[in-house]
């Protein structure tokens, strides 16, 4: 017979109720402000369903309503500097720590609402209505609400999208010294996202003050918990990752806050990342003024049972037990909520000119500016005043022959010598002596704590530095080990850092470098091999550097960690072992933004290349006679950066363009410039743009068969000498 031991989760859960004895001895005023919280935030919520019926509000309006006592409960245990991030259904979130912001002492039902509070709830409603005085400009909706002064750091539309960035804030605020936590506030669905468990895993390893709170309104739109878990105590999922979980009933906004009192001590005292399952239920459907009941998907008896356990009618009933306020106080304070709402409402719309009795519109005039629809993608690169910057011919340094993976960690080590607030993370950058390239060499030892080897979870380490970037205190380096692993970070690397600065507003500064390699040629695969250039192009908010000499990489680099937007930094594995001009000791020049780089002067023919097909270029061009070759090495990338004077000096004179790079067609970067160039310089150029690429299939591991797969030199030899014929 086997012999069987009972195990035991090395951290605790627990289930934790509020009794009478703890209603009975809560702080007057703590009660008093969690009423009014829940209290304005049923109002708002109200007022928000009516206009959503009446078509004022343009997309979704997920409400909160029955899920208040959540927030309240949870974002009262916490200061004005903690943070919260949150999902598609966030206005009760927000507005909660809106209102601890601006009255971190509370709220006393029994006074006059105060012009601030007002002033907040208007602002609210405006960015929810996409009106420009709202918190994103009109920019963010109902899905993306943000006021980074009150640690509101944004709520997200994608399932689970929120929860990296959370613990980049977490890691923020413990690396600068300070004892503030961050909570994110994710769905029952939410905790099925990998990008979720990946953050739970990557948090407890790490030990981050960062407080995973799970509200579980028991359906993912109208799929039940049960149908989509073997486990629908949501809260079991902490202690598989050794974090301190509680399960709460999510209608009593005082055993939330309790809960939350002792995750929060948990956090400051740097035991590391809590988790708290609230069962709440959302009195609507999804999304819109209808109950869910109206779907088929819920019974009307269910929802009768849940509201008979209403967080708000439980506070009115609280607060006369303990002769705090009256029934009638509370409804006075309700009354003077829903005026303020009244109020509002008639400063944000007027009725519909030949409309029907009654019906409205929104004021034209706060509508935002069509020609503000693409200011604020990205940074204007103030940031470079002051900056060294210089060009090839303006470099006043000795250059001398360098290998290319000597420089990586040599400017990095220059930069972070300097700059206390760069940091680096990925796989194993800290081991190996310097990772599997030697990229990071010497940087673990030189700056403790500042170079984070990850677990391999590139959806959560990618999105930990994106809120590293976005709280604005530290500067993120990350490196995926391969290009293609961009695909398993694509959400938080497109639909978070790249869109982040323009869908909340056009103002924030997103200061994130992400390195990655080619590795075409290196057998390994097809999993292994992408060029993300034509991906990264085509994505917005994203710069993109390809340096090609050591020179351009020192340079390259540098302007990267002094820009302020996300730059993706492309290395490849033919330049790693190669020899070419650069720096003999000065490691402290940028090159331009969006200026290319002649390397071969020519008359005849215009090759747009970049990475380490510009040195395949140049050899193909030596081998040609008879035939002038111009060789422009693009250097920036993304399509605001991209250096249209040198591109169209060269195309006026030569009258013809090839588009060089090594990947497959499929994911081509030179399938969009060459649209672009066709539509700028058509009445210069005497054909249509050429193009040199890989095949349609990725590379494989057969060395053949990879060869056959990939742009080389010969290819381009004989494109180039078809068209000079």
């Amino acid at each position: 017979m086997p012999e069987y031991t009972e195990l035991h989760a090395a951290s605790g859960w627990q289930e934790l109720r509020a009794t009478d004895e703890d209603w009975r001895q809560a702080d007057p005023a703590l009660l008093k402000t969690l009423f009014v919280h829940v209290a304005l935030i049923r109002v708002f919520e109200e007022y928000v369903l009516d206009l959503a019926r009446k078509g004022l509000v343009h997309g979704p309006a997920h409400s909160s309503i029955g899920q208040e006592g959540g927030a309240a409960g949870a974002v009262l245990a916490l200061r004005p500097a903690d943070t919260i991030n949150g999902s598609h259904r966030g206005h009760h979130q927000f507005l909660s720590k809106a209102l601890g912001y601006l009255a971190p002492d509370g709220v006393d039902p029994e006074e006059t609402l105060r012009p601030d509070l007002k002033a907040m709830l208007r602002r609210t409603l405006a960015e929810i209505c996409g009106l420009a005085e709202g918190y994103c400009r009109g920019r963010g909706g109902s899905m993306h609400l943000r006021w980074r002064e009150a640690g509101a750091m944004g709520t997200n539309a994608i399932v689970g999208g929120a929860v990296p960035q959370a613990a980049g804030f977490a890691w923020a605020s413990r690396q600068a010294g300070d004892d503030a936590v961050s909570v994110t506030f994710l769905g029952d669905g939410a905790v099925n996202i990998g990008a979720a468990l990946e953050t739970f895993n990557l948090a407890a390893a790490w030990r981050l003050p960062v407080c995973f709170f799970i509200e579980n309104n028991q359906y993912a739109v109208a799929t039940t918990v049960e149908e989509a878990t073997g486990e629908s105590r949501l809260s079991a999922r902490g202690p598989g990752f050794g974090i301190r979980s509680w399960r709460v009933d999510g209608m009593d906004p005082l055993a939330v806050h309790l809960a939350m009192v002792q995750a929060v001590e948990h956090m400051r005292a740097g035991h590391g990342p809590t988790l708290i399952e609230a069962d709440v239920y959302r009195y609507f459907h999804q999304n819109g003024p209808f109950p869910g009941s109206a779907f088929g998907y819920r019974t009307k008896d269910e929802e009768a049972e849940w509201k008979a356990r209403d967080p708000l009618d439980a506070m009115i009933r609280r607060l006369a037990e303990r002769e705090l306020l009256t029934e009638a106080g509370c409804e006075k304070f309700l009354g003077q909520a829903k005026d303020a709402l009244k109020e509002i409402g008639a400063a944000l719309l007027e009725p519909l000119p030949g409309g029907k009795r009654g019906e409205q519109r929104i004021r034209p005039a706060l509508w935002p500016d069509p020609e503000f629809v693409d200011v604020g993608i990205r940074s204007d690169l103030k940031e470079f005043e002051g900056a060294r910057v210089v060009d090839d011919e303006a470099f006043d340094g000795e250059v001398v022959q360098r290998r290319f993976m000597e420089v990586i960690p040599e400017v990095m080590h220059r930069r972070m010598l300097t700059d206390d607030r760069i940091v680096v993370l990925g796989e194993d950058v800290h081991k190996l002596g310097g990772g599997t390239n030697g990229a990071t060499k010497g940087l673990a030892a030189a700056f403790p704590g500042r170079v984070l080897g990850t677990p391999i979870c590139e959806n959560a380490f990618a999105g930990l530095a994106g809120g590293i970037a976005v709280d604005n205190r530290f500067r993120p380096v990350v490196e995926l080990m391969y290009a293609d692993f961009v695909w398993v970070a694509a959400d938080q690397v497109f639909n978070q850092i790249g869109k982040v600065r323009h869908m909340f507003g056009g103002d924030i500064e997103v200061p994130l470098v992400l390195r990655t390699k080619i590795a075409m040629g290196a057998g390994y695969g097809s999993q292994h091999s992408m060029d993300p250039a034509g991906i990264f192009a085509t994505a917005v908010g994203w710069r993109i550097v390809a340096p090609s000499t050591p020179f351009d990489y020192v340079g390259l680099m540098n302007s990267a960690l002094t820009c302020d937007d996300p730059v993706l930094v492309i290395e490849h594995v033919d330049l790693y072992k190669a020899v070419g001009p650069g720096p003999a000791d000065d490691l402290d020049y940028c090159l331009p933004v969006g200026r290319a780089s002649v390397k071969r002067p020519g008359t005849d023919l215009t090759v747009l290349t970049y990475s380490a097909m510009t040195n395949v270029v140049l050899e193909a061009a030596g081998q040609l006679d008879g035939i002038d070759v111009e060789v422009v090495d693009l250097r920036w990338l993304d399509r605001a950066s991209l250096d249209w004077d040198t591109i169209g000096e060269s195309v006026r004179k030569t009258n013809n363009v090839v588009i060089v790079e090594q990947g497959a067609a499929g994911t081509s970067y030179g399938a969009w410039l060459a649209d672009e160039i066709q539509r700028r310089l058509f009445d210069w150029l005497d054909q249509p743009v050429q193009r040199v690429h890989g095949g349609e299939a990725a590379p494989s591991i057969s060395k053949v068969l990879e060869q056959a797969a990939i742009a080389r030199a010969p290819d381009v030899v004989e494109t180039l000498t078809k068209i000079a014929q």
